[in-house]
């Protein structure tokens, strides 16, 4: 156990922080979101690991079932709600057409390759899936998988700036197109 992990053990990002909590990204429950990587609350495979611990920093696949009725784009938020900072750590922001895209499939939210219908936005450190790295010894960190299904795209309601160059906490509190559903999955890492 690192002597790091161990100070800051007791140490945690807010939950209510997460993107999910936003009152402009509250809507109904539903489409489901899942992934045949791992189940929801179970640890996620190395793979999907940062490559500077060992893993392959490959984004996990992720599906969902029955969008609502007029979605006209998804917007995707892994955050580590378990970071020892004050808010969670955005790890990935992604805007998905859901007419080209009905699935993601491992490494679809690749910085040099993203899948059909994925258009990446910055998160915390640089743009595409930032795989998991927490801090050896602080404990397992919970990983939240965030999906928006909006009424409208961002760039209708972005105004001039592209989403792309927007950090992720001035974007998520700016989105105004109303969502129409909202799903989640957790994965854990540890080490």
């Amino acid at each position: 156990m690192s002597i790091l992990g161990r100070l800051l053990r007791h140490r945690h990002a807010d939950e209510n922080h997460l993107a999910w909590h936003l009152p402009n990204l509250h809507g109904p429950d539903g489409p489901t979101l899942t992934s045949r990587n791992f189940g929801d609350g179970d640890t996620m495979p190395k793979a999907h690991c940062a490559k500077y611990i060992g893993g392959a920093n490959l984004s996990p696949h992720l599906a969902w079932d029955a969008l609502p009725a007029g979605a006209a784009q998804l917007l995707l938020v892994v955050e580590d709600v378990d970071v020892p900072t004050a808010r969670p750590a955005v790890h990935c922001v992604a805007l998905i057409d859901p007419a080209a895209a009905g699935s993601l499939e491992p490494g679809a939210l690749a910085r040099r390759q993203p899948g059909a219908g994925v258009r990446l936005l910055r998160s915390a450190v640089g743009r595409g899936y930032q795989g998991p790295a927490p801090i050896a010894g602080h404990g397992p960190h919970r990983y939240v998988f965030q999906l928006f299904a909006l009424a409208d795209t961002l760039d209708s309601a972005a105004g001039t700036t592209p989403p792309e160059r927007i950090r992720p906490r001035a974007l998520l509190p700016a989105v105004t197109a109303p969502v129409l559903g909202r799903a989640r999955l957790t994965g854990v890492y540890e080490r």
